[in-house]
């Protein structure tokens, strides 16, 4: 017996006791390929000589010093590399221990930047339906997905949600990738008008949303479009790369490929490769300055933020991380898969959409092609379909309510960057199998 609360009660988990490389072993000694990098986490694999050898001279020095009382030099040097790889407009740090620590903490630094300069009549926070950004309070009042919220919708604070960018379903017939775009920055525009544009405070994006649509890639110039509307209004716009940023998408922070700087990002999970827990809000300087100037503080903290051996492994893993050829390795091995996936599963009857941008792809799944009508929720096939994974040796992260928070069921890919091109072969096999033995 347990004395555990697991996720899922009642199924016996096997028990991991060893990784290697993109390779986990269960205590059995079966070994399974981590083809999603846990939930997008694994960046360097498991076992890096390198960063193990550096979180030991971080414990043989300091384990833990209090923010409120001390900086160290491993959080310092992360904090530098972070700005000194940022593509521009990012210039500070603050150190967290996850994801939905970060997205919480960008949502109070939004808020505090308008009542530092002045404004604080801002109250209204908008993000995109179907989206994830955490399981804290705030985090998931500001996540779209309906199936996430509804217990917890009476203590959730207000948000506004507006269209995500899901060309698959949503562009219309005869309507092109940009038109589309633009109508979707349209829909934003009218709702921050609805509800004044003088009291929105940020509008929160993933640039490649992850867990709840399955690796979904933005319409060429959305993001532009997007970042102009939110400039129109003083509107802070907020990039959530908690999952698809820190070289997930083949460059450090995926927004670089859209050509945009935001106000404020978010990362995490990729950042401490699976390390240790840590995760950050990077923000431009002129939020910086209104603290500086303004009250001196940043009215927000936890415990464990900011911790050397956090920072430690994820300075090391972020090092790794760009060095040459580590970005073109998930460049070239995203193509691979993106390539495998489709010549496997291209023409299967319940395959309606392949997608995503380097080491992190979607596969959706549908019971009609052409109609693109989704399977019947009732069935559960992205749990079975993860459970025939499993049982061949696979790591997958499949996951329903696609469409709605209801409907649709994908599966979601994301290895760590140092697969090597049979290893992705030995993915694309095994997840054939698995949704070939579900949907036979």
């Amino acid at each position: 017996m347990t004395h555990i609360l697991h996720r899922s009660i009642g199924p016996d988990l096997p028990r991991a006791v060893s990784g290697e490389g993109v390779w986990i072993a269960d205590a059995q000694g079966k070994r399974y390929l981590d083809g999603s990098g846990g939930a997008a986490v694994t960046a360097l694999g498991h076992g890096n000589a390198e960063v193990l050898d550096a979180m030991r001279r971080q414990m043989d020095a300091i384990a833990y010093a209090h923010t409120s009382f001390f900086t160290t030099d491993a959080a310092e040097s992360l904090a530098d590399r972070l700005v000194g790889l940022a593509p521009g407009g990012l210039e500070h740090v603050y150190l967290v221990s996850g994801g939905s620590e970060a997205v919480e903490a960008a949502l109070k630094m939004a808020r505090q930047y308008f009542v530092e300069i002045g404004q604080p009549q801002r109250r209204h926070i908008i993000a995109r339906r179907q989206s994830y950004h955490g399981n804290t309070i705030g985090a998931l009042a500001t996540g779209g997905n309906e199936w996430r919220r509804r217990q917890f919708q009476p203590i959730l604070p207000e948000t506004h949600h507006v269209s995500p960018c899901y060309a698959y379903r949503d562009m219309a017939a005869g309507e092109s990738p940009e038109e589309y775009g633009a109508r979707l920055a349209v829909e934003l525009d009218e709702t921050i008008r609805r509800l004044g544009a003088d009291e929105v405070i940020a509008f929160v994006a993933e640039p490649v949303v992850g867990a709840t649509l399955g690796a979904v890639t933005a319409v060429p110039g959305y993001f532009r479009a997007i970042r102009e509307v939110c400039d129109r209004h003083g509107v802070l716009l907020i990039l959530d790369e908690v999952m698809c940023g820190m070289g997930r998408t083949g460059t450090i922070f995926a927004h670089e490929q859209e050509g945009i700087a935001p106000d404020l990002v978010t990362i995490a999970k990729g950042l401490g490769g699976g390390y240790q827990p840590i995760g950050a809000v990077m923000l431009s300087d002129r939020i910086y300055r209104a603290f500086a100037e303004g009250s001196g503080l940043f009215q927000h903290g936890h415990t464990y933020i900011g911790h050397p051996i956090a920072a430690a492994a994820a300075d090391k893993v972020v090092e790794i991380m760009a060095r040459p050829g580590m970005m073109e390795n998930v460049q070239a091995m995203g193509e691979r898969l993106q390539s495998g996936l489709e010549s496997r599963l291209g023409q299967h009857p319940n395959v309606g959409d392949i997608r995503g941008r380097g080491l992190f792809r979607g596969v959706e799944l549908v019971a009609d092609r052409d109609s693109k009508t989704p399977l019947d929720p009732a069935l559960k096939t992205h749990a079975k379909i993860k459970k025939e994974a499993m049982a061949r040796g696979l790591m997958c992260y499949p996951m329903g309510g696609t469409i709605d928070g209801v409907r649709g069921d994908h599966v979601l890919l994301a290895p760590p960057y140092i697969i090597a091109p049979e290893e992705v072969d030995i993915l694309v096999d095994r997840l054939g199998d698995a949704i070939e033995a579900v949907l036979a």
